[in-house]
């Protein structure tokens, strides 16, 4: 509910501020006094765009705020979805700076213009002529419907299951994509990925290859070394090993005169322990070095398909290949494990669409189970406002589309004449019987759900007598389940408000400022009567007003 609104340096308001109320609240006041600067303020506080044009002072910021009282409105989860602070008397305030930039804020915890439009949906419903448009969207047409079939959690439901299905459905659609991608390449891939596991690579084998070629290619040269260098060594006349014997027993004989030859002697017999070990090994690859032409073969046959290998891949090692022979590996089995996948993803669609299909029925059973109430409410209310010939046309139908509350398709249709041909609700009806329908479409509305403060702007245009009098009784009878205000210019209605404002004009110091005042029961009695009888306010305009007012 709507409790305080303030205003400063907006269009002709230089400052305000009022209290609201529950109830019906009643706006009157001049042509051009000011009454759509008041709305124009609420719809800047709830989002709507801002610009320079809104300052009365440009040199000066324009600050408007108004206050809500939120605890009958469950808002507690959607403050934390917003991440704002949750406070049962919530302040909103919207900021336009001289530079023209604007700033919102919601119990002072600064906010963007998305979380005032979606707290706007909870707190306020400002209906103008404009709105009443909305009669013909199919989207409030089900609304309408779904409030009275109580369909909210079963279609949050289906929202989500959705959600889900929607992004089921898209990533089929990528494995199907990839899948006819992959499968152009598969051939290719498939002769590559055979080719790399027939060559059964191993790391460090093209090392190992290389060093086996080296040494068979120069097999001559290593055998005359290893020939010589062990005839060197084992010469019984000039041999290294014979010389070490010779001089090892020359320092034995000496070594037990003195600690330094003894020294002297056993270093000469380690080095002749470590020759004749070198000696021992030289025998063995002297022994082992044979030129074998099939090995050699071989091996150049084995190392010119790694060569190759690396060649059609672009890369020069082993462990490149091995990756890539990974990678082909995962392609191939892709397309080998489609049908599997498919079918895997398909099954789960196919799970989320019967509980879609499910749901989509039980929310169709409910609306075509509220529509004849809803018929009958409507004409009756209607028909109270003047409009007895009045009738409406629904047809609520399962199609095979999934919408967003549903599956069904609806026909919303109007005639508001006997005998007349049913039609859109914009082709066949008045801008005064629209407005008409949809204070109608509220009243049922607000028996059915908790609504937000609604302020109606001159609702009752093109209507008067009986009529004014039938809607200011659907308000009385809407504000005692919610707060209501009406901007009209009638005094049938006027007189009705548990409340009443007047939005008036004065000169300040050569400027004109707008206002908006609460009126005493005097300045009632009043302001009905000179809606009455104009300027020149007469006795019996008086004593109609005080009638009204009784």
């Amino acid at each position: 509910m709507l409790t305080q609104l303030a205003i400063q340096n907006y269009a002709l308001i230089n400052q305000l501020s009022i209290d609201f109320t529950k109830g019906l609240s009643i706006i009157t006041g001049e042509t051009g006094a000011g009454k759509s600067i008041l709305l124009g303020a609420l719809g800047l506080v709830m989002g709507n765009r801002a610009d320079l044009s809104s300052l009365k002072n440009t040199e000066k910021k324009c600050v408007i705020e108004a206050q809500f009282s939120v605890d009958d409105y469950g808002l507690q989860d959607l403050f934390d979805s917003l991440d704002i602070d949750y406070e049962s008397e919530t302040i909103i305030r919207r900021e336009i700076l001289p530079s023209g930039k604007s700033r919102a804020f919601v119990n002072d915890t600064p906010v963007n213009l998305s979380v005032l439009t979606s707290l706007k949906v909870k707190l306020l419903d400002i209906h103008s002529q404009h709105q009443t448009m909305e009669l013909s969207d199919v989207n409030f047409q089900f609304h309408i419907i779904d409030v009275l079939a109580k369909n909210q959690t079963k279609i949050a439901s289906y929202k989500r299951g959705l959600k889900k299905y929607n992004s089921l459905k898209k990533e089929l659609a990528i494995l199907l994509q990839s899948q006819d991608e992959a499968k152009q390449q598969y051939e290719y891939n498939l002769h590559l990925f055979n080719e790399l596991e027939e060559a059964n690579l191993e790391i460090g084998e093209q090392e190992t290859i290389e060093e086996k070629l080296e040494k068979l290619n120069n097999i001559e040269d290593i055998k005359l070394n290893l020939s010589e260098a062990l005839q060197k060594a084992i010469s019984e006349e000039m041999g290294v090993q014979s010389m070490l014997y010779s001089l090892e027993n020359n320092l034995q004989k000496i070594a037990s005169f003195s600690k330094e030859y003894e020294e002297l002697s056993a270093r000469i017999t380690s080095i002749k322990i470590e020759l004749d070990d070198v000696v021992s090994e030289l025998e063995n690859a002297n022994e082992q070095v044979e030129y074998n032409p099939i090995e050699v073969e071989e091996l150049n046959d084995r190392l010119q398909l790694i060569y190759n290998l690396q060649k059609k891949h672009l890369v020069s090692s082993i462990e490149e290949l091995q990756k890539i022979h990974e990678s082909l590996s995962e392609k191939v089995a892709q397309v080998e494990d489609a049908g599997e996948i498919l079918t895997k993803k398909e099954a789960e669609i196919k799970e989320v669409e019967t509980k879609l299909d499910e749901l989509a029925n039980t929310i169709s059973k409910a609306r075509n189970k509220v529509l004849p109430k809803l018929k009958k409410q409507l004409e009756f209310l209607l028909a109270e406002l003047g409009m007895p010939n009045a009738r409406f046309s629904f047809e609520v139908a399962l199609s095979d589309n999934y919408y967003t509350n549903g599956k069904d398709d609806l026909l919303f249709l109007f005639s508001a004449n006997k005998g007349g041909n049913f039609g859109e609700l914009k082709k066949v009806a008045s801008g005064g019987e629209l407005s008409r329908i949809m204070l109608s479409i509220k009243k049922v509305l607000s028996e059915n759900s908790k609504l937000p403060t609604i302020i109606f702007d001159e609702i009752d245009t093109g209507v008067s007598g009986e009529v004014s009098n039938k809607i200011a009784a659907i308000m009385q009878q809407m504000s005692e389940n919610m707060q209501v205000i009406t901007i009209t210019h009638l005094p049938q209605i006027a007189a009705k408000g548990n409340q009443h404002y007047k939005v008036y004009k004065k000169e300040v110091s050569g400027v004109t400022e707008s206002n908006l005042k609460l009126l005493t029961e005097e300045d009632r009695i009043r302001e009905i009567a000179e809606m009455l009888s104009g300027k020149d306010i007469t006795e019996s305009a008086l004593t109609h007003a005080k009638e009204l007012l009784n």
